[in-house]
């Protein structure tokens, strides 16, 4: 706590202030338009963030970051179509709670329950980032291979349902990050001899046209909703919003699970969402009222997606490993204001941090007013036409990739990682690996080169010192147990295997 007050001087700038409005409100604006993505929405605001300070820019991402995981409550409660993708399981209990004539305290149980996880993310985030940065101050080159492993491990994971696009999509991403200058020898690999490719392939543009543009193509090519509007009273704002903490068994749970969640790369919302509500139903007395408006499994899901929010930047800030794209954006802030996330960060910039803290409580609070007041009309922009909001996403990411440098060539990639993109989701190929193949591959590379290059060319480098070795063992292991009960899987599912 004492971070989070010290850090309150550090955010009242009005830079910082408009940031955290602004970021707050896009966010909750992309999460109740169906169609729309987190992800899209930080990849449009990236290019402007990096022309703030660096507290202000993150802030901006991190506030359309939070707020529309509220916000996707929203459509997924009203008319069963999740605002993102990580609100799916709201809609089991939610919408049926609205076919009750219950949606004001559905919505009044999802903000409530999304406050709470959100706040104690934060939380643990300022008590657990500096005890694991102190942890990575004795990390060298070894370690820093084994976490790139156990990183990459965890995303392809993370994608179970789609192994093998996630394999191939992650490989793309590593080959891209070795186009550019090669920095142990000093060498050019795959530029061509063009020099717009010496520095590699721009982040930026590669994550806006992977997941700005292609999500614009999908939108003009979706049809008008049709059905009636969508209207609700929200007049009694504060009725309901102590209902959550009538199940303090549900809530404490699912809190907890998704603070740990967001600490495994790759698995993060979704993973949290999906394990919370399985465990909330298999252990109520009532199952049987899941799926039909149980406020159980409302909050279930809801207070599991919110906090991960915030511990998501546990292995950024300490270890500077992002465990998905969307923290792969925050890192490209870090990087563009010179600031390195790691041990080093909390020494070299502790009123950074502090101020971090401090925006990332503010923005909680700042979203939870916001959808108190302002949910009457957030709820009209599920009625917007879809391909009116690709048409201005699309102008979005051509201007945001082009004003980044004011370069035509990042424009051009942008465009060519957009049509990469829609193929991907045309093939249900998973987007995020190849962002994170794109941020971590480099990383691995000079790390293990800098291992070599120490221990002469020794590979038992990294079994001879303890931490390494754990977690390369813990990335195997978890490979191992998931090929076996694939294998399984498949031999119970096969028409001559044994029958389950």
């Amino acid at each position: 706590m004492d971070s989070i007050l010290a850090g309150i001087e550090h955010i009242t700038t009005y830079q910082v202030l408009l940031a955290l409005l602004l970021g707050a409100v896009c966010g909750i604006t992309v999460g109740a338009i169906p169609g729309l993505e987190p992800a899209g929405a930080m990849a449009i605001l990236l290019p402007f963030s990096l022309q703030l300070e660096p507290l202000a820019g993150i802030t901006l991402l991190l506030g359309a970051y939070g707020g529309a995981w509220y916000g996707g409550a929203i459509p997924a409660i009203l008319i069963k179509v999740p605002g993102t993708p990580v609100n799916v399981l709201t809609t089991y209990d939610g919408y049926p709670m609205t076919r009750r004539g219950e949606a004001h305290r559905a919505l009044s149980l999802a903000y409530s329950s999304s406050f709470i996880g959100g706040i104690c993310s934060v939380l643990a985030l300022v008590f657990l980032a500096p005890y694991l940065a102190r942890i990575a101050a004795n990390f060298g080159a070894p370690e820093y291979v084994a976490i790139a492993i156990l990183a990459i491990s965890s995303v392809i994971l993370a994608h179970y349902n789609q192994i093998g696009g996630a394999i191939m999509s992650l490989g793309m991403g590593m080959f891209l990050g070795t186009v550019g200058m090669e920095s142990v020898f000093n060498t050019q690999r795959y530029t061509f001899n063009e020099s717009w490719l010496l520095g590699g392939v721009p982040l930026v543009p590669a994550v806006i046209g992977l997941f700005a543009m292609s999500q614009g193509f999908v939108l003009l090519t979706t049809p008008t909703r049709t059905g009636p509007a969508v209207k609700i009273e929200y007049t009694n704002r504060f009725r309901g919003l102590l209902e959550a903490l009538r199940y303090p068994k549900v809530l404490g749970r699912s809190v907890g699970l998704g603070l740990t969640m967001g600490l495994l790369p790759g698995v993060g919302e979704f993973g949290a969402q999906f394990l919370s509500y399985s465990i909330t139903k298999r252990l109520s007395k009532t199952p049987e009222r899941f799926g039909k408006g149980a406020p159980e499994g409302l909050i279930a899901s809801e207070s599991s997606i919110s906090a991960c929010t915030s511990t998501v930047l546990i292995p950024l800030l300490s270890l500077g490993m992002p465990t998905d794209p969307l923290m792969a954006m925050v890192l490209t802030v870090f990087m563009i204001h010179n600031i390195v996330p790691g041990p080093r960060l909390f020494v070299d910039h502790p009123d950074f941090v502090s101020g971090l803290y401090a925006s990332l409580f503010l923005v909680n609070i700042l979203i939870l007013v916001i959808l108190l007041f302002a949910t009457k009309y957030i709820t009209r922009l599920a009625n917007i036409n879809p391909r009116f909001i690709g048409a201005c996403v699309m102008i979005l990411a051509l201007i945001g990739s082009y004003t980044q440098n004011y370069r035509i060539s990042d424009a051009l990639i942008m465009v060519v990682f957009a049509i990469i993109g829609r193929i991907m989701i045309r093939n249900d190929i998973p987007a995020f690996p190849m962002v994170i193949g794109l941020v971590l591959g480099p990383l691995f590379e000079w790390r293990f080169a800098q291992s070599m290059s120490l221990s002469n060319g020794n590979l038992l480098v990294f079994f001879e010192r303890p931490i390494s070795a754990t977690l390369i063992g813990l990335a195997v292991t978890a490979l191992i147990v998931f090929a076996i009960t694939s294998f399984r899987k498949r031999r119970q599912e096969s028409p001559t295997g044994p029958q389950p």
